[in-house]
């Protein structure tokens, strides 16, 4: 199994959203020693945002008539697609920035998300083109409680990541919440130790499915053990 492992908040020892895609990832891996981990860390080693120059080298450009800065981007492009379409798990470690995804997260996101790559327009509509089987827990966390309540409808973090996952094909998504951390050293506590009680039940969750023996971790995965 590979596991890729993306964290995307600037936060660094600070921040929730690591702590607890570290352990989430720990986790896997004491019940799965063998699997093997791509580390990707967007806030650290940064992906600049989307300029002309980068969509033309991207989308439209032919490689005669790229610039070396043009290569480069094409290269990166590359390199962050390899890395999603060679992961049977993603673990996304995602804070909440004004109601939504981090900028740096934004970016990867603007660099895989690629037509004839992680998806395809077809006559009766797109289709995501990632492996079959492919999951991913996405680690979020939230100064307030946005899960329910008055503030739900401001939740552009979790609703834009399901959707922008299942687009590339990535149907089966666990979220894990720690959220109310802002509130109160008592409320920072209690959302962190309910995200490590979900973390654990999720984590039990997909290892139950591997144990039961699902194709998609089979030797014949095209991804490699």
């Amino acid at each position: 199994m590979k596991i890729l492992h993306i964290d995307s908040s600037p936060m660094e020892e600070r921040s929730v959203s690591r702590e607890l895609t570290a352990r989430t990832v720990a986790s896997l891996l004491d019940q799965m020693p063998n699997a093997g981990v791509i580390r990707r860390d967007v806030a650290l080693d940064p992906i600049s945002h989307l300029t002309a120059d980068v969509v033309d080298a991207v989308r439209f450009m032919k490689d005669e008539d790229a610039t070396p800065g043009q290569w480069q981007e094409k290269a990166l492009v590359e390199t962050l697609i390899a890395e999603l379409r060679s992961a049977h798990v993603l673990v996304i470690g995602c804070p909440m920035h004004n109601f939504t995804v981090t900028t740096q997260l934004k970016a990867w996101l603007d660099r895989v998300c690629q037509p004839e790559r992680t998806f395809r327009y077809t006559p009766t509509g797109p289709i995501g083109l990632l492996s079959a089987g492919t999951r991913a827990i996405v680690v979020a966390s939230r100064g307030g409680n946005y899960t329910s309540g008055k503030q739900n409808h401001l939740d552009f973090q979790l609703p834009y990541l399901k959707e922008i996952l299942g687009f590339m094909g990535v149907k089966d998504i666990a979220f894990v919440v720690a959220e109310g951390i802002n509130i109160s050293p008592e409320e920072r506590v209690r959302g962190i130790e309910r995200a490590k009680r979900q973390i654990g039940e999720i984590v039990n969750a997909l290892l139950h499915g591997v144990q039961q023996g699902m194709p998609e971790f089979s030797e014949n995965d095209p991804r490699g053990g």
